[in-house]
């Protein structure tokens, strides 16, 4: 569903997967700047959202996921996979629990999928799941003022995590709820510069900077969204090899594209070293002051001072996952952290 927030004057819509929200509202950099010098909402009501709620729901997710949540607090977010046996992604989940219920948004158009899966896996427990993708959106607020803003819409959960916090807003209060945020101060701010925010900040985004080969050690999800020291889970068993003899086949890398360059790199064009592909670039933005940058999977081999090729543009690389990752990993580095 179109969000109704791209009638907002100057809202440009942004490209697939999140074409029915804005791409950002008419200045692209002065909402970068709101991100990071006082406030900014960006809309993300293509979210899918999904509601897990029942006594047994902490313990279960525990068991199904790579997250510690079984004496999750109220309040506290996190984020969790769910992985195949062998330890590729199926779902990924940013979640929190609000005492009476756990509420999880997930990429777009990926509720639906992602709530059948859990209900399938209830058996016995008293859990139950519900897809609210249609009736529940989510507000993103960034930014050093974003706790004082936020109290702005009242009455909602709220999944406070890193610099951003998460609104769970009912759609029909869509509209009211952003005009609630842009009277305390917030600017709204579209995909473009949050997604460069987020680039900027390292964090990959399933399902477009990671593929179907993708492991967790690969794309810097240790600690963020896998647990060391829980019990048994599917996919742990790949998790922990890397994590014992290190080295995953790839790791991620943020790439520093050359700024002459009018166009970005096509998601999944090819990354090379000397003429020989190396590796896929992920999500690429116009960051305002990095300028041009991407995520990108490169092959572990690829050495870690060497310029790139990505889509046909010269690149800088980043390193964001060291090529030894997980042998040489301290377990106290990796409690559970929000983002």
């Amino acid at each position: 569903m179109t969000s109704p927030l791209l009638t907002t004057p100057g809202a440009v819509s942004a490209d697939s997967p999140d074409s029915d929200v804005a791409a950002h509202y008419g200045d692209p950099s002065h909402e970068a700047r709101a991100m990071e010098r006082s406030s900014a909402w960006v809309d993300r009501s293509n979210r899918g959202v999904v509601r897990v709620s029942g006594p047994d729901r902490l313990g279960w997710l525990d068991d199904i996921t790579s997250q510690l949540t079984r004496d999750l607090a109220p309040g506290t977010a996190t984020e969790a996979l769910v992985l195949d046996a062998r330890g590729h992604l199926r779902h990924h989940l940013s979640l929190v629990d609000d005492g009476e219920a756990t509420w999880v948004h997930t990429e777009p158009g990926g509720g639906p999928g992602l709530a059948e899966f859990l209900d399938s896996m209830v058996f016995m427990l008293r859990v139950e799941v519900e897809d609210l993708s249609d009736s529940y959106s989510v507000l993103t607020v960034l930014g050093p003022e974003r706790s004082r803003v936020a109290g702005a819409v009242e009455d909602v959960p709220s999944r406070p995590a890193g610099e951003e916090i998460d609104l769970f807003v009912p759609s029909e209060g869509l509209v009211a709820a952003a005009e609630k945020l842009t009277a305390a101060g917030a600017r709204p701010a579209g995909m473009w510069p949050y997604e460069a925010h987020r680039i900027a900040a390292h964090r990959a985004r399933p399902g477009l900077d990671s593929d179907e080969r993708s492991i967790p050690h690969e794309m810097n999800w240790i600690g963020s969204a896998v647990h060391l020291e829980k019990g048994c889970y599917p996919g742990q068993e790949t998790v922990a090899r890397v994590h014992n003899l290190g080295r995953p086949p790839r790791r991620l890398v943020m790439l520093h594209l050359d700024g002459t360059v009018e166009r970005l790199p096509v998601l999944g064009g090819d990354i090379e070293l000397g003429g020989r592909k190396v590796g896929r670039v992920g999500t690429s933005a116009r960051h305002h002051e990095l300028g041009p940058i991407a995520l990108g999977l490169v092959k572990r081999t690829a050495p870690v001072d060497a310029d790139l090729v990505v889509d046909g543009i010269a690149a800088g690389q980043e390193v964001v996952v060291d090529p030894d990752t997980g042998a040489n990993a301290d377990l106290d580095d990796f409690r559970r952290k929000p983002r």
